[in-house]
C-alpha cells in the first residue's frame, strides 16, 4: 500500500512538475491557442471549406484552451516571470487587473462563439472576428514584439 501511495505522489508531482515553469507553460497554451486560430483563419479566409462539425470542435478547443489559461492566470504570470524567454510586457505585473480584464472578455467571446454553434461562414466570421479583436488587443498592450 505504501508503494502504491507512493508511487501516486510520484506520478501527482511529474504532472506538476511540467507547470514549474511558467513561461514555458504560457508559452505552451499561446501555441495551441494559436495553431487553432490558424486552423479557423483558413475557414473565415476561405483557404477552407466551411464545416460546422470542424469549426464547432475547433471553437470548443479554443474555449478548453482558454479556460485553462483563465484558471491559471496568476500560477502562469507569477512575480519574476517577467525575464527570461518571453514577450510577455512588464505591463502585466504593472496592470494584471487590465490584463485579467482582457483575458476574461477573451475567454467570455469565446465562449459565446462556442455556444453559437455557427451554422455557416458568415455567422462564424462575426464570433472569430471578435475573438481576434481580442487577441490585438491584448498583443498589442501585454506583449513585446521580439526583433
Amino acid at each position: 500500500m505504501r508503494k502504491l501511495i507512493l508511487a501516486i505522489s510520484m506520478l501527482a508531482f511529474a504532472g506538476s512538475a511540467a507547470f514549474a515553469d511558467p513561461i514555458q507553460e504560457r508559452q505552451a497554451i499561446m501555441k495551441e491557442r494559436g495553431k487553432i486560430a490558424g486552423q479557423l483563419s483558413k475557414v473565415v479566409k476561405g483557404e477552407t471549406p466551411y464545416d460546422a462539425a470542424a469549426v464547432l470542435a475547433a471553437l470548443k478547443a479554443l474555449e478548453a484552451n482558454a479556460e485553462k489559461f483563465h484558471a491559471n492566470v496568476d500560477t502562469l504570470f507569477p512575480a519574476g516571470s517577467d525575464t527570461g524567454d518571453t514577450t510577455a510586457a512588464p505591463k502585466i505585473w504593472d496592470d494584471m487587473a487590465g490584463f485579467k480584464a482582457v483575458e476574461e472578455k477573451y475567454l467570455a467571446d469565446v465562449k459565446a462563439a462556442a455556444a453559437a454553434a455557427p451554422a455557416d461562414v458568415d455567422a462564424f466570421k462575426a464570433g472569430f472576428n471578435t475573438i481576434g479583436g481580442d487577441c490585438g488587443t491584448c498583443h498589442k498592450t501585454y506583449r513585446i514584439k521580439k526583433g
